[in-house]
């Protein structure tokens, strides 16, 4: 009887931690669903748009933090494959193919070939070499966007319409543009989870650990890699392609080298190796980007500093400063200081 209930007592403890590792990502996703239900007529549109490029980056966000996370490979190209996804609506949509049904498979298999292509050769470096070449790799999908005369060039190329779905459109309603990015999000989410869970999921971060061990007992450190990177590669260009239809427009700056910083800031202000961690750092850099500089102008209006004012388009000089205080003082990010504070009222 002692020997049962002592066994029961792991048992129980794994489920309640399994039901906790559970309960923040749902409250996220709930969090996500209400908000079409508030915000008024005049600013519903404006919180969907906001929203719905917090969602697009949040998967981007994921996609990185399963190579940083779970396979210890920080790439600072990441950003190539959301203009990829993005490039794949835009050139379809000069030359009149406009459907979600061509234009979604375009941009994950664009996305997929060149993550393939330059993980091939990326992954044979390590540390700061992966870094660097990553970083170049990103750099000349960059350049080579920027040359795309036909397409804009630096300029940038503004498409006529949001894709239709079977010649419906859908897409152009904010709010079901709104759910459809939602449901990509969870999907990508479940995914990545489901992957990290997997057979495969325990070799790859095996491989972060410790990949001359990994490979000494039978495994091909090298192809689980390529096979995460493509994985994570195909998310980032799901999330371009939904940035083009929620900006009908598509920019070289897509593809930026800071637009890849901007991500990994993401991946380490939510909690790296969390997932859902991802998805709260997208949400704080965006939301903080969006309000901060109008919260420097209206401080200095209201203390009648003309000073503060004009200091509003400096606002990341401000916010610099705060997400290097992050990164020093909370551990685990957003996510590790939620835990930590739920953790000591639990224990009062």
């Amino acid at each position: 009887m002692v020997e049962s209930v002592a066994a029961a007592a792991p048992e129980r403890g794994l489920s309640r931690a399994r039901r906790a590792d559970w309960t923040l990502p749902l409250l996220i996703f709930v969090a996500f669903a209400a908000v079409p239900l508030f915000g008024g007529a005049a600013s519903g549109s404006y919180i969907l748009s906001l929203v719905t490029r917090v969602m697009v980056f949040a998967i981007a966000a994921l996609a990185l933090d399963l190579l940083v996370g779970f396979g210890a490979l920080v790439s600072f190209g990441h950003a190539a494959f959301m203009g990829l996804g993005a490039y794949a609506v835009g050139i379809l949509a000069a030359h009149g193919i406009g459907d979600a049904l061509v234009a979604l498979p375009v941009a994950l298999a664009a996305a997929m070939l060149f993550a393939w292509v330059t993980g091939i050769v990326c992954l044979r470096t390590r540390g700061v070499y992966f870094i660097m070449i990553t970083l170049a790799f990103g750099q000349m999908a960059y350049f080579t966007a920027s040359s795309l005369a036909p397409y804009g060039g630096d300029d940038g190329l503004t498409i006529a319409a949001r894709n239709t779905i079977f010649g419906f459109e859908v897409l152009r309603d904010d709010r079901a543009l709104y759910f459809v990015t939602l449901a990509c999000l969870v999907g990508a989410y479940l995914l990545c989870r489901a992957v990290v869970g997997s057979r495969f999921g325990r070799v790859f971060r095996g491989a972060r650990e410790n990949p001359v061990r990994m490979a000494a007992i039978g495994f091909e450190v090298y192809r689980y890699q390529l096979v995460g990177y493509v994985l994570a590669g195909g998310l980032g260009g799901l999330s371009g392609f939904l940035l083009a239809n929620a900006t009908e427009f598509v920019s070289p700056a897509y593809m930026s080298w800071q637009r890849s910083g901007e991500l990994i800031i993401m991946v380490i202000l939510g909690g790296i190796g969390t997932l859902h961690g991802a998805i709260v750092g997208a949400a704080a850099f965006i939301l903080v980007s969006e309000w901060l500089p109008e919260g420097i102008y209206q401080l200095g209006a209201l203390l009648q500093i003309r000073s503060v004012s004009d200091f509003a388009e400096h606002w990341k000089i401000v916010f610099g400063p705060l997400l290097v205080l992050v990164v020093l003082f909370a551990r685990g990010g957003l996510i590790g200081v939620g835990r930590r504070i739920l953790g000591r009222s639990g224990h009062e």
